[in-house]
């Protein structure tokens, strides 16, 4: 084992890097120090623990959040102050069962555990845990390690956030001026975890975001059902200088016509049938904040008039009062819909769109975002995992492709419902709730599962005689089983049966590959 002194990813302490760069390095660079299977780092959040970077886990992963009061393990490391080891032979549950890339699906057999707690300005931050299959890995010289290394983790979380921290500041400029120095966004640098991914297109969407929240514009968020436009209207106001008043949501759709006029504006005593006081309405309890408009083309005609008044003088008046009120609100709307499409056959006012789109914001489909779909995944069957009562729930090699490779009509929601409905299908099929339940394409009934039709010859099919009735598939996981196996058949021919070059092509983890090529019959 080498000395913490030699460790090459100590010197990227002093190196400026991307905070994801630099953190993955330590951990691979601890994951070769201490010669083990897995680490992890995960950050605290309320009640829960989330990885931030991992090594030696598979990649659905990163998308857990680990409930405290369920993983036992955990719940000891975070709560001593030192090093927590535990015995090779402990009863208590490992949570990352099933998770390691090198036994992918397989339960941890005993194995060496250890880890240790951090905390960063004196709080509790979060916590670094190690995992090596070969017993007898962590003695006490590995232990005296890790509480060294301990310091340098929490030396490199707190450099990333103070650069995010000069980020942040930088994109305000003299907003912040005169601001408190523990300022919550500030403090969140590293916990903008609410909207989960890793793809191009997001982290740019979010660097977006972020920079148009330190103005006071109108935004106008455009994207499909499920996309998560709620999740980024709460960062783009988490990340504005109103963070520390309101953010009022508003589901327009949810309105009736008779009551959206009072429920944006209110009303005084008497104004309507019903009206026994004085009301303030949602402009009036987001007064310095932002105020959401979810839906917002669903808004009828006259109450879009008022709102068109509103943003051009900042002035409102309750239903049945003679005197207008001046409100301090940021609007941030939201829509499914096209809204130009809304202006051309009359239901949305065009100068109501051109006032709510002044910086309008297109989040991409869940299909654009490539393996985020993973990370997402994992955090659903990480849910569904404590709400069931599992060992522990993940997704197959042929699983994960399934997903990757859906067209996503209802993006993230659907994927939530998929996974819970696929958890659900495995427990009433016989899974048993102390294994490692593994959820397979049959399970999560995707559209895309379905084989295109071969297309129309251009010429009469020559004769073939009619296969045994015996050899047709008769359930859909037969069907499924034999579309993989042809797969994996012509992978391997076009590869000369190098599987390692057919996994690539399959897009599939070899040692997945190998397993499935063993449950199909095709090698023992």
């Amino acid at each position: 084992m080498n000395t913490l002194i030699e460790a090459p990813w100590l010197a990227d302490l002093a190196t400026e890097l991307p905070a994801n760069v630099r953190l993955q390095r330590l951990i691979g660079g601890l994951r070769a120090h201490f010669c083990c299977g897995a680490v992890a780092l995960l950050r605290l959040e309320e009640d829960h623990l989330c990885p931030v970077v991992v090594d030696g886990l598979v990649s659905e992963a990163l998308g857990r959040r680990f409930a405290v009061r369920q993983h036992p393990r955990l719940a000891a490391i975070l709560a001593r102050g030192e090093v927590t080891c535990f015995d090779r032979d402990s009863q208590l549950p490992d949570p990352y069962d099933g998770l390691l890339d090198t036994l992918v699906g397989e339960p941890l057999p005993v194995h060496d555990c250890m880890g240790v707690a951090l905390r960063i300005d004196g709080r509790p931050w979060g916590v670094l845990t190690l995992d090596a299959l070969q017993t007898g890995t962590f003695d006490e010289r590995a232990r005296a390690d890790l509480a060294d290394c301990a310091v340098h983790v929490e030396a490199a979380v707190r450099i990333t956030r103070l650069e995010q921290q000069v980020q942040v500041l930088g994109r305000a400029g003299s907003a912040h001026a005169g601001e408190p120095h523990d300022d919550p966004a500030l403090r969140s640098a590293l916990d903008d975890s609410e909207i989960l991914g890793q793809s191009e297109a997001l982290l740019r969407l979010q660097h977006e975001v972020k920079v148009v929240a330190g103005s006071d514009l109108p935004v106008l968020l455009l994207g499909e059902t499920g996309v998560g436009k709620e999740l980024f209207a709460r960062l783009l106001h988490r990340h504005s200088p109103r963070r520390g008043k309101p953010l009022v949501h508003v589901n327009c759709a949810a309105l009736p016509e008779s009551l959206a006029e009072s429920e944006l504006f209110g009303h005084r005593r008497g104004a309507f049938s019903g009206a026994v006081t004085d009301r303030p309405g949602r402009f009036e309890a987001a007064e310095g904040g932002t105020l959401f408009l979810d839906e917002v083309g669903e808004l009828p005609l006259p109450v879009q008039a008022k709102l068109l008044r509103t943003l051009q003088n900042g002035e409102i008046q309750r239903l049945g009062a003679d005197e207008p009120r001046r409100v301090n609100v940021r609007v941030v709307a939201a829509t499914n819909r096209s809204l130009r499409d809304h202006v051309r056959d009359g239901s949305f006012r065009a100068d109501l769109y051109h006032r709510l789109s002044v910086y309008p914001v297109p989040i991409p489909p869940l299909r654009e975002r490539g393996d985020d779909v993973l990370l997402l995944a994992g955090r659903f069957l990480e849910q569904n995992r404590a709400r069931l009562g599992l060992r522990s729930l993940r997704l197959s090699g042929a699983a994960q492709a399934a997903l990757r490779h859906y067209h996503w009509p209802g993006n993230i929601r659907e994927l939530e419902h998929v996974i819970s409905r696929a958890a659900l299908k495995a427990l009433s099929r016989g899974a048993s709730r102390n294994d490692i339940v593994t959820l397979e394409p049959a399970l999560l009934d995707l559209d895309a599962l379905q084989a295109p039709a071969p297309p129309p010859l251009a010429g009469p099919a020559p004769e073939t005689p009619p296969a045994p009735a015996a050899l047709e598939p008769t359930t859909l996981r037969d069907a499924l089983d034999a579309c993989q196996r042809q797969s994996i058949q012509a992978a391997l021919a076009r590869h000369d049966g190098n599987w390692a070059r057919a996994a690539r092509a399959l897009d599939i983890d070899a040692s997945n590959l190998h397993k499935l090529a063993r449950r199909l019959g095709l090698k023992n």
